[in-house]
């Protein structure tokens, strides 16, 4: 405020400046996927068991949430799912809601140096120690370590006097690397600035020696650091899916197979997820499917959106007609009940092959050599009726004409990969097993990688595997080229 001089009031200058510069506030709004399968998951709890969850008011503390995440079970868990984040865990084995805000902070490049020390001291207190004795009550709960950017505050603030103001200003100096920021404040941190009210670590009683390696490890740690409001804000939702994993988990994991449909790398890796927790997903039913994934008891039900050429609206219209006239008795009551909504050939086809038939009469080897006939039966019924002729089929009863329509030819099942490829071909993924499922006791003890080893990894800015080392992988041929050289010899 400055002097208006007529009559002594107020009024109020402004200089304009980013909110940063003012240190007043910084957020980062993120679209986070997460969230909604937080959501869904708690709206599929509300609909199949009948219970509502509040996630904002859970207490965070269950030790059977934290053993679970100690197991390494993290697939699909908010930050700890990553290959490097699960052997973290499984070696921290956090007993704390503060072990795991402290776990997201440490696993980055930079603070991920102080892993092994952190770990090591967490499971022998004996080993913690302090530079000097008022570093315990600011690093106590992580173990004598420095993580978080706060921490580089409460340091100065409580060994040199610091105004909270002026440890901002150094926390930001050692963020951004301002190197003469952070020379001239390590002189007021050791010596002090009678000048500027800042006592200083000497004045204090802790020696030049030890306030030095203090603030030189706070240089080399704040370049990386996290503020500790960031890696809360991840922990509390990594508790969160933790705890709907741990207490839900059919209703947690067909939200997260319903998050990542469009992907189907991530889509084959949890329904593999799924198989580890004793969690069965079904094929696609034409009765009980819906758009998306859904809970089927204790198992989940593949979605009828993910079958190559079905539409959003050829589903709804399915839909609507199992609400409107009941379940679908056999594929050609689905044909006709369908014809003109839609189901079209490819669809029929592609349904089949998907298994979404397999609670009706018949095998898919059946339904695929007779669909075609029953669906230019159908179009001629429907043509007749057009046209005004009685069919013979208007004057027999429904259920008998289902069961007397159609002779479905005696040809038996395809075999176990026939199927297992249609199920890969119109879904993406294998639903009802693995062609490779009867050689796993020779891979699993022959193979030293699998297809995930040899995925990028962001976090760690590499693959698992190094260039040159040796592997054996173990996989399919499902293609042969043959080319010849000029002198028309085989290659």
């Amino acid at each position: 405020p400055v002097s208006n001089s007529a009559d002594g009031s107020f009024v109020t200058q402004f200089t304009m400046t980013t909110l940063e510069e003012l240190g007043l506030l910084k957020m980062d709004f993120l679209a986070l996927r997460t969230l909604s399968v937080i959501n869904n998951t708690t709206e599929l709890v509300l609909k199949n068991r009948g219970k509502c969850i509040d996630i904002d008011k859970l207490e965070f503390n269950d030790q059977d949430v934290f053993q679970f995440i100690g197991s390494g079970m993290t697939d699909g868990i908010f930050q700890l799912e990553s290959r490097g984040m699960k052997k973290f865990m499984k070696e921290l084995k956090p007993a704390s809601f503060e072990d795991i805000i402290a776990g997201i902070s440490l696993y980055r490049p930079g603070p991920m140096d102080f892993i092994p020390t952190y770990i090591k001291v967490k499971n022998n207190y004996e080993l913690i120690s302090y530079d000097c004795p008022q570093l315990e009550p600011i690093l106590k709960p992580t173990y004598g370590c420095i993580i978080y950017q706060e921490h580089v505050m409460q340091i100065v603030q409580n060994l040199a006097g610091f105004t909270l103001g002026r440890s901002d200003l150094v926390r930001r100096a050692m963020a951004k690397k301002n190197y003469s920021v952070m020379e001239s404040e390590k002189k007021n941190f050791i010596y002090g600035n009678l000048e500027e009210n800042i006592p200083g670590c000497i004045k204090n009683g802790i020696s030049e020696e030890v306030a030095e390696k203090i603030y030189n490890d706070m240089i080399t740690f704040a370049r990386y650091a996290f503020t500790k409001s960031h890696a809360v804000a991840y922990a509390v939702v990594a508790y969160q899916t933790a705890y709907l994993k741990y207490y839900y988990p059919v209703e947690f994991m067909t939200a997260l197979l319903n998050s990542v449909r469009d992907t189907q790398e991530k889509i084959s890796e949890y329904i593999l997820t799924c198989r580890k927790m004793g969690i069965t997903v079904l094929s696609p039913d034409i009765n009980e499917g819906e758009c998306l994934f859904s809970v089927s008891g204790s198992s989940i039900r593949y979605g009828l959106s993910a079958i190559k050429s079905m539409s959003e609206l050829t589903i709804r219209n399915i839909e609507k007609e199992r609400v409107k006239n009941g379940g679908f008795t056999s594929l050609r009551n689905f044909i006709s009940r369908m014809k003109g909504k839609l189901a079209n050939k490819r669809v029929i086809e592609c349904l089949i092959k998907a298994g979404a038939f397999d609670n009706l009469y018949g095998t898919r080897k059946q339904m695929l050599q007779i669909y075609n006939q029953i669906m230019n039966d159908v179009s001629q019924e429907l043509k007749n009726t057009i046209e005004g002729q009685v069919s013979l089929f208007e004057v027999v009863n429904d259920t008998k004409m289902e069961l007397n329509d159609t002779e479905y030819p005696n040809v038996g099942e395809f075999d176990d990969q026939i199927l297992l490829n249609f199920e890969r071909e119109v879904l993406g993924v294998y639903i009802s097993g693995h062609p490779l499922d009867k050689y796993q006791d020779i891979w699993k003890h022959t193979v030293t990688v699998n297809a995930l080893d040899l995925r990028w990894e962001e976090e760690n800015n590499n693959t698992k595997l190094k260039d040159g080392i040796e592997v054996i992988v173990g996989g399919m041929i499902v293609s042969v080229t043959r080319k010849h050289t000029r002198k028309n010899e085989l290659m």
